[in-house]
């Protein structure tokens, strides 16, 4: 597909499959940018610093001895739905990455955005005498000593939601004033959640892009304030880094091969960009490549499609294009990507998809009436990655020319987030993907 015409096709709400044919080989492009496999290690020994902290502070954290992971579930029935509804046959096996059963926030955020938190907390103790290095014992985090010290210190995030909800509830179990600024997408219910958990909830009826720019322009103003910047952030990148290592440890305690002849598919709900963008990091530098990364957003919303496909990435809006950056998957509801991750991305991931909410809802309800799992609208954005990847002639063309055995292929659709959804929205959201089906 031409560039020409897939942008006219995304401003025109569209659903497209999109392949980034101007990227390189892994080993072509690895060197490309300025992080490197080193930052990865040095994520990942980070998080197991921590652990210890993390397994006195979170109840949720004692079965994992600390450690923020969560499964991955096979989806068969699902598969077979999405087959039928289709017309079509998937070749390989298609799984659920269960980001929405992670401890303490229950989305993918918790993978960047608690890091990012860690990172801080870990610099300001070392600067200040509080640790005398990366050895010392980290359970001095949960002391009241440590709780004062960070008392004396703002963190400051600007979100549709999850985010917030990861940066607030961890930046407060330090010590930390926590200081979320919330879009007009977010949801009441993730307002209730922080406040409930310690943090301080700014409101703007404003898209993310103005949410973030208030939050920022707040914590500039205070020397002691930090902010967890969504659009910029290296170091939330890095913290979705890690998942891959985890991922990839899971599968080979599975006995599932991931080689030259047994591909792996990663289906990757996009918002401004960052925890995709992360992840397929991660996975390049496991799997190079034979793991193959497509990202999904809604087609009101096709910020890194627009910012990629224009070269602009951050410098063009959604709204630039006419379109209105409404959709149901609140935590996609980012109109402008992320300078940062875009630039990276282009080098590495494989291509993106628009959805519409219409197919959203439609997921959201068969996969809990097919497989019993609930998930957000937003996380459900990878979840039709499989069917168009063999109903698009851009995705059977893609499987031609890299010459992919696709009956050993592993399809993972990252299920983001959904777990603390309160009842009464979950019920709303399930209803919605009925009425959307005149089938169902």
């Amino acid at each position: 597909m031409q560039e020409k015409p897939v942008i006219n096709d995304i401003v025109n709400g569209k659903p497209v499959f999109w392949v980034n044919e101007k990227k390189g080989t892994f080993k072509e492009e690895k060197d490309n940018v300025q992080i490197s496999a080193e930052d990865i290690k040095d994520a990942s020994d980070r998080w197991d610093r921590f652990a210890p902290w993390f397994e006195l502070t979170f109840e949720d954290t004692k079965e994992t001895n600390g450690i923020i992971e969560g499964p991955y579930t096979e989806v068969p029935t699902f598969k077979k739905d999405l087959e039928k509804r289709y017309g079509i046959d998937i070749a390989g096996n298609m799984y659920v990455k269960r980001d929405d059963l992670l401890p303490i926030a229950g989305t993918i955020k918790a993978r960047g955005a608690i890091y990012e938190v860690l990172h801080h907390a870990e610099e300001l103790a070392i600067e200040e005498g509080m640790i005398s290095g990366f050895d010392d014992d980290y359970t001095k985090f949960a002391s009241d000593e440590f709780k004062d010290f960070f008392s004396n210190y703002s963190v400051v995030v600007g979100t549709t939601g999850n985010l917030g909800i990861s940066v607030g509830v961890a930046a407060a179990a330090f010590g930390f004033n926590s200081i979320v600024h919330m879009s007009a997408d977010a949801k009441q219910w993730k307002k209730d959640f922080l406040r409930k958990n310690g943090a301080e909830v700014v409101e703007h009826q404003t898209d993310f892009t103005e949410a973030v720019n208030q939050g920022r322009q707040a914590s500039e103003s205070d020397p002691n304030s930090y902010f967890v910047d969504d659009e910029d952030s290296v170091y939330l990148y890095l913290g979705y880094t890690t998942a891959a290592q985890r991922l990839a440890k899971q599968l080979k305690d599975d006995g599932i091969t991931i080689d030259e002849e047994h591909p792996l598919f990663l289906w990757l709900p996009c918002g401004v960009g960052g925890s995709p963008g992360g992840i397929t990091f991660g996975a390049k530098h496991i799997f190079g490549d034979n793991v193959h990364a497509f990202f999904a957003e809604p087609t009101h919303v096709p910020s890194l499609l627009l910012g990629t496909l224009t070269e602009q990435y951050s410098g063009v809006h959604v709204g630039d294009f006419g379109i209105d950056g409404k959709t149901v998957m609140d935590g996609l509801a980012v109109p402008r990507t992320s300078q940062f991750v875009s630039e990276v991305m282009k080098h590495f991931f494989d291509g993106g998809y628009t959805i519409t909410d219409d197919e959203a809802n439609r997921d959201l309800t068969r996969l809990y009436d097919t497989e019993g799992i609930f998930l957000e609208p937003a996380a459900t954005a990878g979840l039709s990655g499989p069917a168009y990847l063999f109903n698009t002639e851009e995705g059977r063309q893609y499987i031609k020319e890299k010459g992919l055995n696709m009956e050993n292929a592993t399809h993972i659709a990252w299920g983001t987030g959904g777990s603390m959804v309160p009842k009464e929205d979950r019920k709303v959201f399930y209803e919605a993907g009925v009425r959307e089906d005149p089938k169902f």
